[in-house]
């Protein structure tokens, strides 16, 4: 850990309000019997704060609302060690939200206020331009508008940083932005959207990975839930399973995993070793409640992988 582990995070940051129900209602449907808590969220921000609590040294790029909110998030980055000079402040939208409910089986269903998240832009990234260009690693997602993703995966390229691409929620990416992706890793449903091909079992993985890799991306890593993730780069194709764990709620695994993905990457782990760890930090959230408090450190991350090895 003698390096920096330099990480740029630009994306989403939400308050998550979460109600637990006996079961998903349907439309037209009260279900009575939850519980509410409010919870941080955003993808962007969990995977920020994933980053940070794996060892990483996190910057992160991102617009919420001049509000209460809005406040709270920025304190909760500052208590994780985030930088946070580049999350604006907008004065006219209110900061992002998130309604969740999550039922007794675990399912959840989600939806979405972006409020700020969308007012994130080009200039907005501009202005940490030099963040990006020095970092290790840039993470990002498409909760925020695909232009200011663009422009700093775009600034990341130039500059040699790493880009990792969480392709969630899927939408449309033109060949030219994927080829400046060095790993991009969405779960099975993002990669059918991106390819057309429907992932059922390992063959499949392995045909919409190609497809991918011919539009340029360097390594396609697709998260199959419990069953672990499929990884194709040039040198390697095939399975590394996850972790057998009770989950409690899934909610942010994926940008836990992400998030630990990325400090892998920037300390030069081995591939099969950085994936590990990520795998490692997602299953040890789908343990806890919540998205961003379900993010674990790097001690508990690493406890949890010699655990497991013996």
């Amino acid at each position: 850990m003698e390096k920096t582990l330099k990480i740029v995070v630009v994306g989403s940051s939400n308050t998550d309000m979460i109600v637990n129900v006996p079961k998903i209602p349907v439309a037209g449907e009260t279900v009575l019997g939850g519980t509410f808590r409010r919870a941080a969220g955003g993808k962007g921000a969990n995977q920020a704060v994933a980053a940070a609590r794996a060892g990483g040294n996190v910057t992160f790029i991102a617009r919420v609302g001049n509000d209460s909110f809005g406040e709270e998030a920025i304190t909760g980055f500052a208590i994780d060690h985030i930088q946070t000079q580049y999350v604006f402040q907008d004065e006219k939208a209110p900061s992002g939200i998130a309604e969740i409910f999550v039922s007794e089986s675990g399912e959840n269903c989600i939806a979405v206020a972006p409020g700020a998240n969308a007012l994130l832009n080009s200039d907005d990234v501009l202005k940490a331009k030099s963040e990006i260009a020095s970092a290790d690693v840039l993470v990002a997602q498409l909760e925020i508008p695909l232009e200011a993703v663009a422009t700093a995966i775009s600034i990341a390229s130039q500059n040699r940083t790493k880009v990792i691409l969480n392709p969630a929620p899927a939408c449309e990416l033109p060949d030219e932005l994927l080829s400046q992706v060095s790993i991009l890793t969405p779960n099975e449903t993002e990669a059918e959207f991106l390819t057309g091909i429907t992932i059922t079992d390992l063959k499949s993985a392995e045909q919409a990975s190609e497809v991918l890799r011919q539009k340029g991306v360097q390594m396609v890593i697709i998260t199959l839930g419990s069953k672990g993730v499929y990884v194709s780069t040039s040198e390697f194709g095939g399975l590394i399973p996850g972790y057998e764990v009770d989950a409690v709620d899934t909610t942010a695994a994926g940008d836990v995993f992400n998030g630990a993905l990325a400090v892998g990457i920037a300390g030069r782990m081995m591939l099969n070793e950085a994936v590990q760890f990520a795998q490692a930090a997602a299953a040890l959230s789908v343990t806890q409640k919540g998205a961003q408090p379900s993010c674990p450190t790097r001690k508990e991350i690493l406890g949890f992988i010699s655990q497991q090895h013996h």
